[in-house]
């Protein structure tokens, strides 16, 4: 499962939020696991159940406003319920002075403590988010990630194939390499897989007879993105492999992978020479918009074929 530790939080989200780690700063291994922000209101007056360990508590000013109400007595024993269990990290919202209390009850657990003027709403929205994209499930795949008429797509095919000569055409076309060789997809929501380049790769694309290109510096700035959600795989196949004569020549079959159990609707496209396979693929990605569409030309072509047919044996 993937996991960060809470001092990765901090490093990459204490600019934006405005946070400052002011106990606790022992417990900065402590895991993250999951989307897991939440404001544990009711936790602070006993009710242990929503008290989840592992998690980003948000205190808010309903929450601090509560604390100060109580006798000191009464605001030790909310302290101990809500370190009852061990949790990731407490952010005070809104600036809110933090008592005594729970500075030292945060020191004493080596549980994060930070605080940050932002509204609390604001910054479970942000956590939320953050946490979603640095914590989703995610597999490594082989091949050429592009963004095509604004379209996410993955190019396949065996090594030697020609993918990253066919990526470096379709970027002199106008399009957008996101990665090259190697592409990081993540879940980031139930039915949405997003690619990504690794860092290591950024801008860079290998094509053989000229080595290693930057392709950001050659083409400049619009020629690259970071990432993109996935919603075609180009399959690039040598037309000597196909049987020609059990080939679906319709595509009345549609074809899919599978890739973090979300199905990718996925294209054959058979490579020969004399084929301008750059066309062919902004082509397929036209097709799918349509089908996305509910419009099918394999699909009004066979209907228009029967009703021919049904037309003529009326006349016999």
């Amino acid at each position: 499962m993937p996991q960060i530790s809470v001092k990765q939080l901090f490093d990459e989200t204490h600019d934006k939020l405005g946070i400052i780690w002011v106990a606790g700063i022992e417990g900065g291994a402590r895991k993250l696991t999951g989307e897991i922000v939440q404001k544990p209101t009711l936790a602070l007056i006993g009710h242990l159940n929503l008290v989840h360990p592992n998690r980003v508590q948000v205190l808010g000013c309903a929450e601090m406003d509560y604390l100060r109400s109580l006798d000191h007595a009464a605001l030790a024993q909310s302290i101990s319920h809500l370190f009852s269990t061990e949790l990731a990290a407490i952010i005070v919202a809104n600036n809110e002075p933090v008592p005594e209390v729970l500075l030292d009850a945060a020191n004493h657990s080596q549980t994060p403590l930070f605080t940050s003027p932002l509204p609390s709403p604001y910054l479970m929205n942000v956590l939320n988010h953050y946490l979603t994209q640095v914590l989703a499930e995610s597999i490594s795949l082989h091949g050429v990630f592009l963004e095509v008429q604004g379209m996410g797509v993955l190019i396949t095919g065996e090594s030697g194939i020609g993918k990253s000569e066919l990526a470096l055409e379709l970027v002199t076309r106008g399009h957008r390499l996101i990665a090259d060789d190697i592409v990081d997809f993540y879940l980031v929501s139930p039915d949405t897989v997003e690619g990504r380049c690794p860092a290591l790769l950024q801008d860079f694309m290998e094509v053989r007879g000229l080595g290693v290109l930057n392709i950001r510096m050659l083409f400049g700035e619009t020629s690259v993105k970071p990432k993109k959600n996935i919603k075609l795989i180009v399959n690039l196949i040598k037309l000597s492999e196909l049987i020609i004569s059990s080939q679906d020549r319709l595509q009345i079959e549609e074809l899919s992978q599978n890739i973090l159990e979300v199905e990718i609707p996925k294209v054959r496209i058979p490579v020969a020479s004399g084929r301008n396979i750059a066309v062919m693929v902004e082509v397929a990605v036209r097709n799918h918009i349509l089908r996305k569409r509910g419009i099918s030309s394999t699909r009004e072509f066979v209907e228009r074929h029967e009703r021919l047919m049904a037309g003529a044996r009326e006349e016999e």
